[in-house]
């Protein structure tokens, strides 16, 4: 009560009473309620609870305000507001601040001790002989297990990340080699046939994401008795991993054309074209087996992808027939892609004109209206729905055949002319192709995309064997004109410059010198030009498109000319065959470097036909190529089957430098080490 009072007459002795004064009015009852007051006051400071885990202290506090009770109910609540009015004098004092703290270190001391007093064994305020000691033993390994549980949680993902990185470093790369190994191949495949080039067409039909390959073969026999005589006609599938024969389809002639990519709703796989001189048979990619079949006589084209004409929602076929007897009457058949049977009957067409056929070709205007593009020398085109409707009786079906683009109806001579000139000149027509990237290295698919881009495009057109022209299907007029020595092998389109317009490679042989070209195909100007000893073959020239936006250029040849001016040239007499054979090589030009020539391979084989097949999730690419092998005695040659990898063809590629420029300011020559860090890092892509 001498406290209260103290409080009450707010007597300056208590107010500013440090630790060790004397209070007369307060020192009677101070020690029986400075611990009640010290335990009160420092309640919330302290955070602890009623329930809390500290045992000493909870059972202080448990025994204070038990005696406040049995003192009396009305007096602890006398007590109680007494000391909320201390706490709001108290505190912002620095002083009582002080004092409070003292206090409280005084109280953490006694609790301390008798902690100690348990830990010898004696009894606590709980009643129990160790019982603090359990409890502080077993939230400690509860701590320790949280912490083992936190530890696991951070190192089992980072354990589990650094081995995805291993795997992801050596795992992959090591998976990706032996890739490249089996994609690297060579295995004989029948008897060559002189320099005549073999069908040739690349498809996956095994699900493996590689492009297989399909040859017709031929192979000589000592069985007499057989429909051919002494030879077998097949077309076998070659596994494009291993080079492992998938299956073989033997035909009662020889093989003309391969196509595949049909897709049928009966067949889960897609189906492929067997075209020889007087029957067109589909098959099974993946088996071979028969699929359908359709007798045509004297075939001389392969099979154009056309719109679907029945509405069965598989698309149709057209081939292009020329009887030997009958020049002139060169007929134009509309097959069915579904069950093989001939829309109506053959379309014949009296031309004029003479020379190579061209042709057929499916092209759809910007009106959206289909024609068909053949001829004999010249180039005609007439409209699908005319060649559905004679050969059939009937209108089509479908709208988008119906029509016709007003702008190439009006290019008719007369308007009871169903021809459509496209080129009509003195000089015969060598070459009509789409002018698309890459049409040259695989022309014989049957994919509806790949065929619908080449369908819109230009043309680039060889007439009179040494004239080169872009014709623009818009107009039908032509952009530029370019004069050249005989071209001798189909112009390859890619980008050589930066201009985004296709350029032309293109390249003849005359007086044992081959000589290569690149035209703008912006204006028809030179852009790059080099020579080399005349190899002995035509050989298409292959083009892929590069990482730089630019594309590489595969051809073969012999060496530069350039590179041997210093060296002893030596005639060989009339009849008398040559000392060593001709070497023939395969060269890659990146635009980058217009003065350098990769050698990818050399061999004295003869290589007669040749295709490309990308690797997408390599970004490489595979180069197969179909050569005759040379044998010492009177025996035909094998025909071998090659596939290279790109990539490393030219980690292994020699470099070949053409003549530098001696011009003042010209850029220096690049060394060998800034070549070779250019084409490691170079990958290939689709078109």
């Amino acid at each position: 009560m001498a406290a209260a009072l103290s409080r009450a007459l707010k007597l300056p002795g208590k107010k500013g009473s440090e630790l060790g004064e004397y209070d007369p009015l307060t020192q009677a009852d101070s020690e029986d309620d400075s611990e009640e007051d010290d335990l009160v006051l420092n309640y919330p400071r302290n955070g602890l609870g009623r329930d809390g885990c500290m045992g000493t202290g909870a059972s202080k506090l448990r025994v204070g305000r038990s005696g406040r009770l049995v003192g009396g109910q009305d007096e602890a609540q006398e007590d109680e507001e007494e000391e909320e009015d201390e706490w709001r004098e108290r505190l912002p004092s620095k002083s009582g601040q002080g004092r409070e703290d003292t206090k409280g270190m005084q109280y953490w001391r006694e609790s301390g001790r008798e902690r100690m007093g348990e830990d010898r064994g004696g009894s606590g305020p709980l009643g129990g002989a160790g019982l603090g000691v359990n409890g502080t033993d077993a939230e400690e390994k509860r701590m320790r297990v949280k912490h083992a549980v936190r530890s696991a949680f951070f190192l089992v993902p980072l354990v589990c990340a650094m081995l995805l990185v291993l795997l992801c470093a050596f795992l992959i790369p090591c998976h990706k080699g032996e890739l490249e190994k089996k994609l690297q191949w060579e295995i004989p495949l029948g008897e060559a046939g002189g320099v005549t080039p073999p069908a040739l067409a690349l498809w996956d039909v095994d699900g493996d994401s590689f492009e297989d390959v399909f040859l017709g073969v031929t192979e000589w026999t000592n069985d007499t008795h057989t429909a051919q005589g002494n030879k077998i006609y097949s077309a076998v599938a070659v596994s494009a991993l291993s080079g492992r024969e998938l299956w073989r389809k033997v035909m009662r002639e020889s093989v003309m054309y391969i196509q595949c990519g049909l897709q049928l709703s009966t067949q889960p796989s897609p189906v492929c074209l067997l075209i020889g001189k007087s029957i067109l048979k589909a098959v099974n990619g993946t088996t071979g087996d028969k699929v359908w079949s359709v007798p045509l006589k004297n075939i001389e084209s392969q099979a154009v992808l056309l719109p679907d004409l029945q509405g069965d929602l598989v698309p149709d076929l057209l081939v292009a027939t020329l009887p030997a007897d009958e020049a002139l009457d060169l007929s134009l058949t509309l097959i069915s892609g579904y069950s093989g049977a001939m829309l109506g009957h053959p379309v014949p067409f009296n031309l004029t004109g003479q020379g190579k056929l061209i042709g057929p070709l499916l092209h759809e205007t910007q009106q959206g209206a289909y024609y068909i593009l053949f001829g004999l020398g010249d180039v005609e085109a007439i409209s699908l729905r005319d060649i559905y409707i004679r050969a059939t009786g009937k209108m089509p079906i479908t709208e988008a055949l119906r029509r016709k683009d007003p702008g190439w109806e009006g290019l008719k001579k007369t308007n009871s002319s169903s021809f459509i000139h496209i080129y009509r000149g003195s000089e015969g027509v060598e070459f009509l192709l789409p002018l698309v990237t890459g049409s040259g290295n695989n022309r014989n698919s049957l994919d509806t995309v790949s065929n619908l881009n080449s369908s819109r495009s230009d043309w680039m057109l060889v007439f009179g064997s040494s004239t080169l022209s872009v014709l623009r299907q818009k107009d039908l007029r032509k952009d530029w004109t370019f004069n050249s020595a005989p071209i001798h092998s189909q112009p390859a389109p890619g980008h050589f410059n930066d201009d985004g317009v296709l350029d032309l490679f293109i390249q003849h042989s005359a007086n044992g010198v081959m000589k290569a070209q690149i035209v703008d195909g912006a204006n028809g100007h030179l852009l790059w030009v080099a020579e080399f000893v005349c190899p002995r073959l035509v050989l298409d020239i292959s083009s892929i498109s590069t990482s730089t936006g630019q594309s590489a250029f595969l051809f073969w040849a012999s060496e530069p000319i350039k590179a041997q001016r210093n060296v002893t040239k030596t005639t060989v007499a009339p009849g008398v065959a040559a000392a060593e054979p001709l070497i023939r090589k395969l060269f890659l030009l990146h635009p980058a470097y217009p003065t350098i020539l990769l050698e990818l391979t050399s061999t004295t084989d003869t290589a007669v036909t040749s295709a490309v097949s990308y690797q997408e999730h390599l970004k490489d690419a595979t180069y197969i190529t179909v050569s005759s092998r040379p044998t010492p005695d009177s025996e035909p040659g094998a025909r071998i089957v090659k596939s290279t990898i790109l990539r490393a063809a030219i980690a292994k590629a020699q470099i070949v430098r053409l003549g530098e420029s001696n011009k003042t300011g010209a850029a220096l020559k690049p060394g060998a080490f800034e070549v070779n860090k250019f084409f490691r890092r170079l990958s290939f892509k689709h078109q």
